[in-house]
């Protein structure tokens, strides 16, 4: 089977690998569609991330939905036919935090595409790919395997609205909105807030946060002015949910966040420094969101049920051959939001 395969910055090769053989418990799937993830681009253009680096050939992809071709003789619920998104965390199940069903902090995590351990844990992006039944969620009737690939992605966001608690009449703001950021934004809709306001500094990634839902944008680079004036009155928004990693932009969510308002840190910039008097003066409650658990399940299923415009996302679909040119496409945050892969 063919494979989309790392070697370091700016060496992506297409190769082929064998496909391992199915346990009891385990499943085999033909890959039909996958995204393109920022930490993806970050081992492509730069060889990792931090002090991440790929130190091995490694698989890219965690954002995959397919067709099972095979199903192991203990597996119930899952037939050879069914397109299904397959969740890419696969916890150990006994740490500490997997018993107490905190599992997006196992211990032994293994995430697909990942060059945390040593050796690395391989992708999704190949033709073919065992997975564990409960990593594999049924698609429903009418979902393109295009659609339910954004579930990886749309549960990250609906966990970092789940940080943050009930949003019905709530004011959002979002600061940040390339896929994540614009997938929150939809989320936030979806969980009754009364109005979300969606920041970034291109104008095309606005643009396309308005279409899934967004009442207003501005342009944080060219519409300062804007930002200013929902400080007044020590804040406007109830929630902020930071998107971007950028510290700029979670100085100024304290500046526009009201008292005792919910501060959900999503995005991932490395060291920043904050003002802690508004932090303490304005009582804010400050928490990160760090990737997903059961949100995936609710994530197929609200994208099987047509709720989530993913439609406005999607801005490029390329064969597995060219898997350079979607890379490269991928990131150009002018013309490109997400970027998928077909496997067919």
């Amino acid at each position: 089977m063919k494979a989309v395969v790392c070697h370091g910055p700016k060496d992506l090769r297409i190769e082929e690998r064998e496909l391992a053989e199915a346990a009891e418990d385990e499943v085999t799937l033909a890959i039909e569609a996958g995204g393109i993830c920022g930490s993806d681009l970050h081992y492509y253009h730069n060889g990792g991330f931090g002090a991440i680096r790929i130190k091995e050939p490694m698989i890219l992809g965690h954002e995959v939905a397919g067709r099972i071709t095979t199903v192991g003789g203990k597996v119930q619920g899952l037939s050879v036919g069914d397109l299904v998104a397959v969740n890419p965390s696969r916890p150990c199940g006994e740490c500490e935090y997997c018993r107490k069903a905190l599992y997006n902090h196992c211990h032994e995590m293994r995430y697909y595409g990942s060059a945390m351990r040593n050796p690395h844990v391989q992708g999704a992006f190949s033709q073919g790919l065992v997975a564990k039944a409960w990593q594999c969620e049924k698609v429903p009737e009418g979902t393109s395997p295009q659609e339910a690939a954004f579930a990886e992605p749309f549960s990250v966001g609906l966990h970092a609205v789940n940080r943050a608690g009930s949003l019905i009449g709530k004011r959002v703001l979002v600061t940040g909105t390339g896929p994540i950021g614009a997938l929150v934004v939809a989320a936030a809709k979806l969980q009754g807030a009364l109005e979300v306001v969606a920041t970034d500094v291109v104008d095309e990634a606005l643009e396309r946060a308005r279409a899934v839902g967004a009442d207003s944008t501005i342009n944080v680079a060219t519409e300062s002015e804007k930002m200013a004036a929902f400080a007044a009155g020590k804040g406007t928004f109830d929630v902020v949910i930071e998107a971007s990693g950028n510290e700029a932009a979670l100085r100024s969510a304290l500046d526009v966040i009201r008292p005792r308002g919910r501060l959900v840190q999503l995005g991932l910039g490395g060291d920043v420094s904050i003002p802690q008097n508004q932090l303490v003066a304005k009582e804010i409650e400050w928490c990160g969101a760090f990737r997903f658990h059961e949100e995936f399940a609710w994530a197929v299923k609200l994208i099987g049920a047509g709720r989530v415009p993913l439609e406005p996302l999607l801005t490029g679909v390329y064969p597995i051959e060219d898997a350079v040119a979607a890379f490269e496409a991928a990131g150009d945050r002018h013309t490109a939001m997400k970027v998928q892969l077909s496997f067919a």
